[in-house]
């Protein structure tokens, strides 16, 4: 399926194209045959609107369990990810982000807020990593685990997709990772910085495609993973 693109969506003019295209922005991103999906902070905090920092993210996370039980089905690795801090962190002032973010605080370890959406279903086979900041890998053995796995590519979505989701997908592809971001399962808490994301991650950094591209993508590399486990 073709790459799809925000061309369409009304966010920039022709002037905003011809300069991309000039500077040689917006290359389709290699797909590997050892693919993993990183599920990005939903969490009770981030995807119900009861809580200070969340939203109505339900049409997101219907959408990451659904490709996380096809990543599963084809033994692509699932790892969530989650904002957890210590006590000690959350009052005091060791966390340069909590100064600028204080909301954040919220986000202890063991609250309703760091719980995972219970609409998900972590299995026994998925990983958990736990951050104190945006990037799911700065701070974390994330690099480390995607590397022991063998992963190639990975398939990025989840909360918020101006914060956590931009941070993972650009120290992804810092990390040497193929990256595709699944435009259906990023949610953010405005439409605006929402798309402004999406927009420089298609240019810059990764592949935004849709649901069924993603599922598409799943499928073609069972034949490769199965080929490998036998």
């Amino acid at each position: 399926m073709p790459v799809d693109d925000h061309r369409s969506a009304g966010l920039h003019g022709a002037e905003t194209d011809a300069t991309y295209d000039r500077a040689g922005f917006g290359a389709a991103v290699p797909r590997g045959s050892r693919p993993a999906l990183v599920v990005v902070d939903l969490t009770r905090g981030f995807t119900e609107p009861g809580f200070a920092s969340g939203s109505d993210l339900t049409r997101e996370v219907t959408t990451a369990a659904v490709l996380a039980t096809t990543a599963r089905q084809h033994d692509v690795p699932v790892i969530y990810t989650a904002i957890s801090y210590t006590p000690a962190e959350a009052d005091g002032d060791s966390i340069a982000w909590l100064r600028k973010a204080p909301g954040m605080r919220a986000l202890r370890e063991g609250s309703e807020e760091v719980a995972l959406d219970p609409r998900l279903e972590q299995h026994a086979c998925d990983h958990l990593v736990l951050k104190k900041g945006a990037s799911a890998f700065h701070g974390t053995g994330l690099a480390t685990l995607l590397t022991s796995l063998g992963t190639d590519t990975l398939l990025v979505c989840g909360a918020t997709t101006s914060g956590c989701v931009r941070a993972t997908a650009v120290d992804a592809v810092q990390c040497g990772f193929n990256t595709l971001v699944v435009r259906e399962a990023c949610g953010d808490r405005a439409q605006g910085p929402h798309d402004a994301a999406l927009f420089d991650l298609q240019a810059k950094y990764a592949d935004v495609i849709g649901l069924y591209d993603a599922l598409a993508y799943l499928d073609n590399t069972a034949a490769p993973l199965a080929s490998a486990a036998g």
